[in-house]
Parts: C-alpha cells; sequence; structure tokens
C-alpha cells in the first residue's frame, strides 16, 4: 500500500499568522458569536492543529478578547474612519453615514457582537477591560468629527463630548434589541412588532440632529 503524498506546508512570519489567526476568529465572532471561538474550532479553520493556535494563544480568553477588539476596531475604521481619509467629504455627510449604516441591517452582526461582548465581559476582566478600551476609541472619533463639524459651522455644539455620548447611547440603546427580529411584522407568536415603528427607525438620526442643531431629516438625506 503507498501512502498519498502530503501537501508542502508552508511557514508563515509569524506577524502574518498571528494576523491570519486574528482575522479568522473574529470573522467567527461576527457570524456565530464570541462563545465560538476556541482554539481547535480556529485551527479546523485554518486547516492547522490546535497547537499552532495556542503557540499564539497559550490561553483562549486571550484569542477571544483580542478577536473582539480586532472585529470592533476594522468595523470602526469602515464606519468612521479618520479625518486624514475624508477629506473630500463633509462632517455631516460622514456622520450621516457612520449612523445610517451602523444602525442598519448590514451592521446588525456588528450590534449582536457588542451586545454578545457586554455581556460576557462580566464573567472575564481581561474581555472587560478591552470592551471600555474600544467604547473609549469609538467615542474619541466620534467626538473628534462633532469638533470638526462645528469648527466648520456644520454643528452647533458647546459640548462635543456630551452630544457624542448621546448619539452612542441611543445607537446602544437600539442595538440592545440586535437579537430580536425587527424584519417582519409579527413575532413567532404572531403578535405585532413594534419594533418596526416608524419612531425608532431615525432614532439616531433624530438624537443626532437634536443634539447638533441640525434640520430635521437633513441627516438620512445626507447619507443618500
Amino acid at each position: 500500500m503507498t501512502s498519498r503524498p502530503q501537501g508542502a506546508r508552508t511557514r508563515k512570519p509569524p506577524v502574518e499568522r498571528r494576523a491570519e489567526i486574528l482575522h479568522t476568529a473574529a470573522r467567527i465572532a461576527l457570524d456565530e458569536g464570541l462563545e465560538r471561538i476556541t482554539l481547535r474550532r480556529v485551527a479546523d479553520e485554518l486547516g492547522v492543529r490546535p497547537g499552532l493556535i495556542g503557540h499564539y494563544f497559550p490561553a483562549a480568553d486571550d484569542l477571544v478578547t483580542e478577536a473582539f477588539a480586532h472585529a470592533a476596531a476594522q468595523e470602526r475604521d469602515a464606519l468612521l474612519p479618520p479625518g486624514a481619509h475624508e477629506a473630500d467629504r463633509s462632517p455631516t455627510a460622514r456622520l450621516a453615514g457612520f449612523l445610517v449604516r451602523l444602525t442598519g441591517a448590514d451592521c446588525l452582526d456588528l450590534s449582536r457582537l457588542w451586545l454578545n461582548a457586554r455581556h460576557l465581559s462580566r464573567f472575564k476582566p481581561g474581555l472587560r477591560a478591552t470592551v471600555r478600551e474600544q467604547e473609549s476609541l469609538t467615542r474619541t472619533a466620534l467626538t473628534e468629527l462633532v469638533e470638526e463639524g462645528v469648527r466648520r459651522g456644520e454643528f452647533r455644539t458647546d459640548d462635543p463630548l456630551g452630544a457624542a455620548l448621546h448619539i452612542l447611547v441611543t445607537v446602544d440603546g437600539l442595538g440592545a434589541y440586535a437579537n430580536d427580529d425587527i424584519d417582519g411584522d409579527s413575532n413567532d407568536e404572531g403578535e405585532s412588532n413594534d419594533l418596526n415603528h416608524p419612531a425608532l427607525q431615525d432614532l439616531a438620526l433624530t438624537v443626532a440632529e437634536h443634539r447638533l442643531d441640525l434640520t430635521p431629516g437633513l441627516l438620512r438625506a445626507a447619507a443618500i
């Protein structure tokens, strides 16, 4: 009996391999939840032995924590790019794009990830610290956008941080329902689905317009 030849394994540079592991774990987190991240699961996805994953992340909790940070940072950079990368867009257009996308169906997985992370962080100190760090980074990025809008005369507020906090707390409040089925007109028991009420559809936009003294409906129009 002849043995089947095995394909040659390529040894990736440590930095590249670690990034690959984090990217894979972050995708699992977004698609299925942080609880589904295990050394074996990531190894299976990459077609390697669990020991290789353990070499970079000896503790599964460390992988979970860094996977969340990786996913949160990637999504933040996509939703709220630094001003230097958005020189051709006004603060109003950038804020509108951020809020419309963040509260839309395309970011439902991200809302679920944050809900998931905040729940698990109660039991995992490392994850709790990372959740706070990512919250701070997002808060800073939004505050800086508001400050830029004030400097350009597009927004009016004497408390940019307060406005950013008000907006983000509203977004988080909406995200608390991320696990509910908000697409249908009724739930599984046939009861009316109040989460489809028009008052909630543009709630984050309405709050932002109120705090920044913008014309009602301006942000929705700016996002088109």
